[in-house]
Protein backbone atom coordinates (compact mmCIF):
# COMPACT_ATOMS: atom_id res chain seq x y z
CA UNK A 1 0.00 0.00 0.00
CA UNK A 2 3.14 2.43 0.92
CA UNK A 3 4.30 1.77 -2.57
CA UNK A 4 1.42 2.39 -4.11
CA UNK A 5 0.81 6.06 -2.77
CA UNK A 6 4.51 6.50 -3.67
CA UNK A 7 4.26 5.65 -6.67
CA UNK A 8 0.58 7.79 -7.06
CA UNK A 9 2.88 10.81 -5.46
CA UNK A 10 5.46 10.44 -7.89
CA UNK A 11 3.02 10.49 -11.11
CA UNK A 12 1.19 13.43 -9.90
CA UNK A 13 4.36 14.97 -9.50
CA UNK A 14 5.59 13.92 -12.88
CA UNK A 15 2.47 15.13 -14.30
CA UNK A 16 1.95 18.72 -13.13
CA UNK A 17 1.39 20.84 -16.49
CA UNK A 18 4.31 22.72 -15.68
CA UNK A 19 7.09 20.32 -15.06
CA UNK A 20 5.47 18.58 -17.98
CA UNK A 21 6.31 21.97 -20.25
CA UNK A 22 9.76 22.16 -19.05
CA UNK A 23 10.53 18.74 -19.60
CA UNK A 24 9.25 19.04 -23.07
CA UNK A 25 11.04 22.16 -23.77
CA UNK A 26 14.32 20.67 -22.12
CA UNK A 27 14.04 17.51 -24.53
CA UNK A 28 13.13 19.45 -27.64
CA UNK A 29 15.99 21.29 -27.11
CA UNK A 30 18.12 18.25 -26.79
CA UNK A 31 16.30 16.98 -30.09
CA UNK A 32 17.67 20.41 -31.69
CA UNK A 33 20.88 19.93 -30.16
CA UNK A 34 21.60 16.27 -31.47
CA UNK A 35 19.76 17.16 -35.02
CA UNK A 36 17.39 14.43 -34.19
CA UNK A 37 14.44 15.80 -36.46
CA UNK A 38 12.16 13.17 -35.89
CA UNK A 39 12.40 13.34 -32.48
CA UNK A 40 11.92 17.34 -32.66
CA UNK A 41 8.82 17.27 -34.97
CA UNK A 42 7.16 14.94 -32.34
CA UNK A 43 6.88 18.14 -29.86
CA UNK A 44 5.30 20.04 -32.92
CA UNK A 45 1.96 20.62 -33.22
CA UNK A 46 0.16 20.28 -36.69
CA UNK A 47 -0.98 23.52 -35.98
CA UNK A 48 2.75 25.44 -35.40
CA UNK A 49 2.71 28.93 -36.53
CA UNK A 50 5.55 31.15 -35.66
CA UNK A 51 5.92 35.49 -35.26
CA UNK A 52 8.32 34.81 -38.72
CA UNK A 53 5.31 33.25 -40.95
CA UNK A 54 6.35 29.04 -40.80
CA UNK A 55 4.17 26.75 -40.29
CA UNK A 56 5.14 23.45 -39.16
CA UNK A 57 7.05 21.65 -42.09
CA UNK A 58 8.77 25.37 -42.49
CA UNK A 59 10.51 25.39 -39.09
CA UNK A 60 11.87 21.91 -39.31
CA UNK A 61 13.33 23.08 -42.86
CA UNK A 62 14.83 25.49 -41.00
CA UNK A 63 16.39 23.77 -38.08
CA UNK A 64 17.68 21.03 -40.83
CA UNK A 65 18.74 23.75 -42.94
CA UNK A 66 20.31 26.36 -40.11
CA UNK A 67 21.67 23.39 -38.13
CA UNK A 68 23.64 21.29 -40.97
CA UNK A 69 26.94 23.37 -40.35
CA UNK A 70 26.97 23.59 -36.80
CA UNK A 71 28.88 20.99 -34.88
CA UNK A 72 28.52 20.48 -31.26
CA UNK A 73 25.88 23.05 -30.25
CA UNK A 74 24.41 23.16 -26.52
CA UNK A 75 21.48 25.45 -26.14
CA UNK A 76 20.62 26.42 -22.50
CA UNK A 77 17.47 28.18 -20.95
CA UNK A 78 17.51 30.82 -18.25
CA UNK A 79 15.05 32.66 -15.98
CA UNK A 80 12.45 30.49 -16.76
CA UNK A 81 8.81 30.98 -15.47
CA UNK A 82 5.93 28.75 -17.55
CA UNK A 83 1.99 29.75 -17.06
CA UNK A 84 -0.46 27.35 -18.04
CA UNK A 85 -4.46 28.06 -18.05
CA UNK A 86 -6.31 25.21 -18.83
CA UNK A 87 -5.09 23.32 -21.93
CA UNK A 88 -2.90 26.04 -23.08
CA UNK A 89 0.98 26.93 -21.61
CA UNK A 90 2.92 29.63 -22.14
CA UNK A 91 6.86 29.08 -21.22
CA UNK A 92 9.22 31.92 -21.35
CA UNK A 93 12.74 32.31 -20.50
CA UNK A 94 15.91 33.44 -22.21
CA UNK A 95 17.80 30.92 -24.64
CA UNK A 96 21.59 30.74 -25.17
CA UNK A 97 23.28 28.72 -27.51
CA UNK A 98 27.26 27.51 -27.30
CA UNK A 99 29.43 25.35 -29.44
CA UNK A 100 32.71 25.07 -30.98
CA UNK A 101 34.05 27.90 -33.08
CA UNK A 102 32.56 28.72 -36.44
CA UNK A 103 31.65 31.34 -38.52
CA UNK A 104 28.03 29.54 -38.18
CA UNK A 105 28.15 29.01 -34.62
CA UNK A 106 29.12 32.35 -34.37
CA UNK A 107 26.27 34.47 -36.49
CA UNK A 108 24.22 31.80 -34.11
CA UNK A 109 25.59 32.89 -30.96
CA UNK A 110 25.31 37.13 -32.42
CA UNK A 111 21.68 36.96 -33.02
CA UNK A 112 20.48 34.83 -30.05
CA UNK A 113 22.96 35.62 -27.32
CA UNK A 114 22.68 38.93 -27.28
CA UNK A 115 18.64 39.26 -27.22
CA UNK A 116 17.39 40.94 -24.26
CA UNK A 117 13.80 39.46 -24.77
CA UNK A 118 12.54 36.40 -23.75
CA UNK A 119 11.60 33.68 -25.94
CA UNK A 120 7.78 33.41 -25.48
CA UNK A 121 6.93 29.28 -26.62
CA UNK A 122 3.24 28.25 -26.56
CA UNK A 123 2.27 24.41 -25.98
CA UNK A 124 -1.11 23.40 -26.16
CA UNK A 125 -2.08 19.75 -24.54
CA UNK A 126 -4.00 17.78 -26.99
CA UNK A 127 -5.96 15.22 -24.49
CA UNK A 128 -6.58 14.25 -21.41
CA UNK A 129 -3.36 12.80 -21.33
CA UNK A 130 -0.62 14.82 -18.68
CA UNK A 131 2.14 14.00 -21.19
CA UNK A 132 0.53 15.24 -24.10
CA UNK A 133 1.68 18.91 -25.11
CA UNK A 134 2.57 20.08 -28.32
CA UNK A 135 4.84 23.08 -29.01
CA UNK A 136 2.28 25.48 -31.42
CA UNK A 137 3.83 28.75 -31.36
CA UNK A 138 7.37 30.47 -30.86
CA UNK A 139 8.34 33.76 -30.78
CA UNK A 140 10.66 36.99 -29.30
CA UNK A 141 9.88 40.77 -30.46
CA UNK A 142 13.67 41.50 -30.75
CA UNK A 143 14.15 38.35 -32.93
CA UNK A 144 13.69 39.27 -36.95
CA UNK A 145 14.34 36.32 -39.42
CA UNK A 146 14.27 37.42 -42.80
CA UNK A 147 11.63 35.31 -45.21
CA UNK A 148 14.69 34.60 -47.64
CA UNK A 149 16.95 33.83 -44.78
CA UNK A 150 16.96 30.29 -45.93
Amino acid sequence: MALALCIGLFLIWLWRPERQIKRHTENFFRAVEHKNWTAAADFIGSDYQDQWGDDRAQVLERMREGFQYVRGIHVSAFNVTVRVEGRRAEWTGGIWIDGPQSEVMELLKERVNSLTTPFELEWHRLSRKPWDWKLVRVSNSALEIPADAY
